[in-house]
C-alpha cells in the first residue's frame, strides 16, 4: 500500500512538472543581453500656446458669471476674425466661480476666473489677436512642437536610434564570443523636453499696434529602443 502511494506521489509530480514546462513559452534564457541605445535631436518650437484671462468680483455670483461671459463672448468675437486651423486655433479654457469667505466662515461674495486660449503655428497672427484683445490680457505662454513637426522629427530620431541599437547588439555580441544575436524583446519610447524661453510677457490688451512679445526655445526630441536579444 504504501509502495502504490508513492508511486502516485512520484506521477503526480511528475506530471505537475510536465506541464509546467508545457506552460512555459520559451526555455530558461540562456545567453540574452539587455541593452538600449538612443537618439535625440534639437529642434525649434513650432508652436505657441497663449491663454488670456480675466477675473472678476462682486457679492452676487449670478452677477460674477454674467461679467465672465460677457468678457469671453467679446474675446471669442474678436479671436474668431482670424483664426485658422493650425494657425491659430480657439478654445476656451477656465470658467470658473469661488466663494470668498468672511472670518466667521460665512460666504460674503464671489470671485471668478475665464480663460481663452489661442494656440497655432502662426506666431505673428497669435500675438496681434491676442492685443486686440479688450476684455481678456495674456496670462502665460507656453511652446512645444505641432503634431507635423513632431512626427518628421521623430521618424528620423527613431531610424537613428534603431540602427544604433543594432550596431550595439552586434558589437557585443562579437566581444563576448558570439557570431550574432537575434531579437526577443523589443520597446521603442519617445519624448521631448521643451527648452522653457525668457518669460517677456505683457499685457497689451487694446493695443493692437503693439502685439504680445514671444520668443520660442527648442526641443530635445529622445527616442529610446530598449530589449534583449538571443547571443548566437
Amino acid at each position: 500500500m504504501h509502495f502504490k502511494k508513492l508511486m502516485i506521489g512520484i506521477a503526480l509530480l511528475a506530471a505537475a512538472a510536465w506541464a509546467s514546462a508545457q506552460a512555459l513559452p520559451y526555455p530558461p534564457p540562456q545567453n540574452v543581453l539587455q541593452l538600449s541605445a538612443s537618439g535625440s535631436v534639437e529642434v525649434q518650437q513650432d508652436l505657441l500656446s497663449l491663454s488670456l484671462t480675466t477675473t472678476r468680483e462682486g457679492a452676487e455670483a449670478q452677477a460674477v458669471q454674467a461679467q465672465l461671459k460677457a468678457a469671453l463672448d467679446a474675446a471669442l468675437a474678436e479671436a474668431r476674425k482670424t483664426a485658422q486651423p493650425g494657425q491659430m486655433d480657439v478654445r476656451t479654457g477656465t470658467f470658473g466661480l469661488y466663494p470668498r469667505y468672511s472670518r466667521d466662515g460665512k460666504i460674503s461674495g464671489w470671485n471668478g476666473t475665464a480663460e481663452l486660449v489661442l494656440e497655432g503655428r502662426d506666431f505673428a497672427r497669435i500675438t496681434q489677436a491676442a492685443a486686440r484683445m479688450q476684455t481678456l490680457t495674456v496670462g502665460a505662454v507656453s511652446f512645444g512642437l505641432s503634431r507635423e513637426q513632431r512626427a518628421k522629427v521623430e521618424g528620423e530620431v527613431q531610424a537613428a536610434a534603431i540602427e544604433r541599437f543594432k550596431t550595439k547588439a552586434a558589437e557585443l555580441a562579437k566581444g563576448f564570443g558570439f557570431s550574432g544575436y537575434s531579437l526577443r524583446e523589443i520597446a521603442v519610447n519617445s519624448n521631448d523636453q521643451g527648452f522653457v524661453p525668457r518669460q517677456r510677457v505683457m499685457a497689451l490688451a487694446g493695443q493692437a499696434d503693439m502685439p504680445v512679445p514671444v520668443e520660442a526655445g527648442k526641443s530635445t526630441v529622445t527616442v529610446t529602443v530598449s530589449g534583449s536579444v538571443q547571443l548566437r
